[in-house]
């Protein structure tokens, strides 16, 4: 769909999806660099075991996540954050979120089993050791590769709705759920952290500092002429030096009908959009005049055949071949016959 890939392409810029955080964690403040985020694949692969015991693979995709590093204190501090982009309502995101937060989870718990196997494998071969205070694992650590140490980097998900419309999705896993509320009691919420335009105080989204904030002011009041030119007025100048990328989000969620340059890599969105009106007031008289055309014709029409069966009725043969080809005289038999005014 051109819509997933315009987005995602947008928000994997480091700029948007620093933006994405700042918002939604620090309430617009600029803490998280984009110089902080480093690509991460998006492939997460979990193994859970079948009902034979046997390894099952699984493998879902997330649309963009990165890895923050950030030295705080003198100490080292990362956390995954992901970002998921919907052009649509998603009815079951409370559950894709989950399970993407689950198996980065289950990634780290295998990478950190894996890597101190490889670590005490190389200590046997070197007849060394490296880490002296894990010569003798419990029976826990052995188990489960994860040692007592050991501990997770946090993963953050954020659902990105670019749709025009209101949110109408479930926000949370006990939502799509019916269940006793002491079943309830028992389990874990699960919640969906959303950023959606059309329920979005303009001043909220005044927090946003990059091209993201334009985006979600045009998708707010795309619907809205009057409200939208006068948004637009308001925050003409950033308008009038948008981002390509931006601009193509903007068309690609709204089909607003805006034109722009091949190679542009910057454009000027309220001049874009006085063009597309002016195209479509053209468009508007063009239509008209070919429906004007198109109804005088079949008037036309109707009003000839009217009077050629009255002439037939009143046996005026003559007058009926002379009409046909005499433009004036057939005028002046549809004022007889008061087919016509004069």
């Amino acid at each position: 769909m051109r819509a997933d890939i315009i987005t995602k392409d947008y928000i994997s810029d480091t700029t948007v999806f620093a933006d994405v955080f700042n918002y939604y964690i620090y309430g617009g403040e600029q803490v998280i660099k984009p110089e902080q985020l480093t690509e991460r694949d998006p492939g997460e692969i979990a193994l859970p075991y079948g009902a034979d015991g046997a390894a099952v693979p699984i493998q879902k995709y997330r649309d963009v996540q990165k890895l923050c590093t950030v030295m705080t204190d003198g100490h080292l501090g990362m956390v995954l954050y992901g970002v998921e982009n919907q052009a649509e309502v998603h009815y079951a995101m409370p559950v894709k979120n989950n399970l993407y937060d689950a198996l980065d989870y289950a990634g780290q718990v295998e990478e950190a089993a894996r890597s101190h196997k490889n670590a005490r494998k190389r200590e046997k071969e070197s007849c060394t050791t490296i880490d002296k205070d894990k010569k003798n694992l419990s029976s826990g650590e052995f188990l489960s590769g994860f040692w007592k140490e050991d501990r997770l980097i946090p993963s953050v998900t954020v659902t990105l709705y670019f749709g025009t419309e209101e949110w109408a999705g479930p926000m949370s896993l006990f939502e799509m759920m019916e269940a006793d509320p002491k079943v309830l009691s028992c389990m874990d919420d699960y919640h969906v952290r959303l950023i959606a335009p059309a329920k979005m105080e303009d001043e909220e989204i005044m927090k946003f500092e990059s091209s993201l904030r334009e985006v979600l002011l045009f998708i707010k009041y795309s619907k809205d002429k009057k409200n939208l030119d006068k948004m637009m007025k308001k925050n003409e100048e950033r308008f009038q030096d948008m981002e390509r990328h931006a601009a193509d989000v903007i068309e690609v969620i709204t089909h607003a009908g805006l034109k722009f340059k091949e190679g542009e890599e910057k454009v000027n969105m309220c001049q874009a959009i006085r063009e597309m009106r002016e195209e479509e007031r053209m468009k508007g008289e063009e239509y008209g005049r070919k429906i004007g055309e198109e109804r005088g014709r079949k008037v036309g029409e109707e009003q000839q055949n009217e009077l050629m069966r009255r002439l037939l009725q009143d046996d005026r043969l003559e007058d009926l071949r002379r009409a046909v080809n005499d433009r004036d005289y057939r005028e002046q038999l549809f004022i007889e016959y008061k087919i016509k005014d004069r």
